[in-house]
């Protein structure tokens, strides 16, 4: 899947389960996906790592919504609200099929909203739609 013609996204993954996050990181590798990932465990560390331009462009944000702190739609609310943020692309990964929360992340023009428990073959999934997805849409990299 490796393929020079397009520049990686780097990956900002918040999410507080520690179990989760390895997921996702041994399934890029599985995947053989190089793509950079950063991660923060909750919202106000993303935010902060976004503010401080810690996170390198064009980025894509894998958003858990249960979290201390700042959960997920607390942190969109302020990156939606930030003119320097507001056209980061969001992917949700979370536990919770609340149609209440679908609603309110999409209202906050998130990219997608995926359940945990409907990978069925781990984060393999996840990953394979990621590749697919930065390989053809292109993401803003100011």
């Amino acid at each position: 899947m490796s393929d020079t013609s397009y520049k990686h996204a780097t990956i900002l993954l918040v999410e507080d389960d520690d179990v989760d996050a390895k997921g996702v990181e041994r399934a890029f590798k599985k995947l053989k996906i190089v793509n950079p990932i950063v991660r923060a465990k909750d919202g106000m560390i993303a935010l902060e790592l976004l503010k401080k331009c810690e996170v390198s462009k064009p980025y894509l944000i894998l958003l858990d919504l249960n979290m201390p702190r700042m959960g997920g739609l607390e942190f969109l609310a302020e990156i939606r609200k930030d003119e320097g943020l507001n056209n980061s692309v969001v992917f949700v990964l979370t536990t919770s099929k609340d149609d209440e929360d679908k609603l309110a992340a999409y209202e906050k023009n998130i990219a997608g909203y995926i359940v945990k428990e409907r990978l069925q073959y781990g984060f393999d999934e996840l990953v394979k739609l990621l590749d697919h997805y930065w390989r053809i849409v292109e993401l803003p990299e100011q």
